[in-house]
């Protein structure tokens, strides 16, 4: 791995590893979830609530100065039993792999230590976490790497979305707490006369922002109301959407140009439908059109999602593994997504969205909306708590009857 620490890379893994501890029930993948989760916010979260952006590669002018170790140092920090696991675990048993030195990551397996040592495997891992708790302490006290404290709007609509996933895989309320912070920040810097603003930098906000920084805020919307239901997130993602089609839809080919219609003008205005480092604008506006259209009973948004799947197809057929963002949308065009909305009781509400956030179906939206709230769409407020708590279940445009017990909805679900 390249010692640069990106807010993009860490966002996107996050949210593989929240859906991978749910659909497999690893424990591994849950410890992953929660150790990227937590990194972001002790590392990347500003105090006022955005997430910064970069943590560079080099510190004294050297990379991987911060990260590297030596076998010789490691021992002088553990305890005998500490250091036999974790060069084990960690490759100092080997040789140096940078620039003479020990740049850690996983070699073995705890079950192959414990074997090794003649342990069992919970007390290979205690030894371990011990020791990886010794070596940050004193790696913190290092000349630390550059920060880059820009705040790109698209990234943090990555991470919103991500800290949301995991919010939910792990039941932890502070990460949708810090998404929601994010949410606040964007909105209060970034968002001016009805439009975004794609950079945020030394108190200053400014450029006009692109597609991927209205899609992916839009997806990262749509993701923490699966968390927690907030009337001021769906009412900006609807904005965001509706700036989306008036500003960036190519209304001729379909799909979404990269600058908006009254952006400066340029030699050629980009329409990309590849991923890059980071998903294609084009697929996540389509993502987002399909969920917030079937979600609202909204064919405008239906319409645009097609148009641009169609504008795209042709890309997509002759080089599809360049477009996973685009597959996915596909398929969530061709089946539609599950639209799961909850209504009744907050404290009801909770319990029923936590019994269900433990089975793994990436094709389901669930919003839980309390029975008192205000401002709701139509469709939403057309579906309502009958004096306690329902669920509804909706594919495409078609919705059930309310499902009135948890049991019930759970046997629904597991038969989808």
């Amino acid at each position: 791995p390249h010692f640069e620490k990106m807010l993009y890379d860490n966002a996107q893994l996050l949210g593989v590893y929240a859906q991978a501890a749910v659909a497999t029930g690893e424990p591994l993948f849950r410890r992953v979830t929660a150790e990227t989760a937590d990194w972001m916010l002790r590392e990347m979260h500003s105090p006022a609530g955005a997430f910064y952006s970069t943590l560079d590669a080099d510190s004294e002018g050297h990379e991987g100065k911060f990260y590297v170790w030596t076998p010789d140092q490691v021992r002088d920090l553990l305890e005998p039993e500490e250091y036999e696991a974790f060069a084990r675990r960690f490759g100092l048993d080997r040789d140096a792999n940078f620039e003479g030195a020990w740049h850690l990551h996983t070699y073995r397996a705890l079950a192959d230590i414990a074997t090794d040592l003649g342990a069992s495997e919970a007390a290979v891992e205690a030894h371990i976490d011990s020791a990886r708790a010794k070596l940050l302490a004193v790696r913190n006290t290092r000349v630390w790497p550059g920060r880059d404290e820009k705040v790109l709007t698209s990234w943090n609509g990555l991470a919103i979305g991500s800290l949301a996933q995991a919010s939910r895989a792990l039941d932890r309320d502070d990460l949708a707490d810090a998404a929601l912070q994010a949410v606040r920040f964007l909105r209060g810097h970034c968002w001016r006369d009805g439009r975004l603003l794609a950079v945020h930098a030394a108190g200053e906000s400014r450029l006009p922002a692109y597609l991927d920084d209205y899609a992916m805020l839009a997806w990262g919307l749509l993701s923490l109301l699966e968390a927690r239901w907030d009337a001021a997130a769906l009412e900006w993602a609807i904005e965001l959407a509706e700036v989306m089609l008036q500003h960036f839809a190519d209304a001729d080919a379909g799909g979404f140009y990269f600058t908006a219609d009254d952006h400066e003008a340029l030699i050629l205005r980009p329409k990309t439908f590849s991923d890059d480092a980071t998903p294609a604008g084009n697929g996540v506006a389509a993502r987002v059109l399909l969920r917030l259209g079937y979600l609202l009973g909204e064919p405008r948004y239906l319409d645009a999602a097609e148009r641009t799947l169609r504008s795209a197809q042709a890309a997509v057929e002759r080089y599809p593994h360049g477009h996973g963002t685009l597959l996915m949308a596909l398929e969530e065009y061709a089946s539609p997504p599950h639209i799961l909305v909850l209504r009744g009781p907050q404290d009801e509400l909770d319990l029923w969205r936590s019994e269900i956030d433990k089975l793994y179906d990436p094709h389901r939206m669930i919003v839980a909306v309390p029975a008192g709230a205000k401002r709701l769409p139509e469709a939403l407020a057309s579906k309502r708590a009958l004096g306690g708590t329902v669920a509804y279940v909706c594919r495409g445009m078609t919705c059930s009857p309310p499902v009135d017990t948890l049991g019930n909805l759970l046997r629904l679900l597991g038969g989808n």
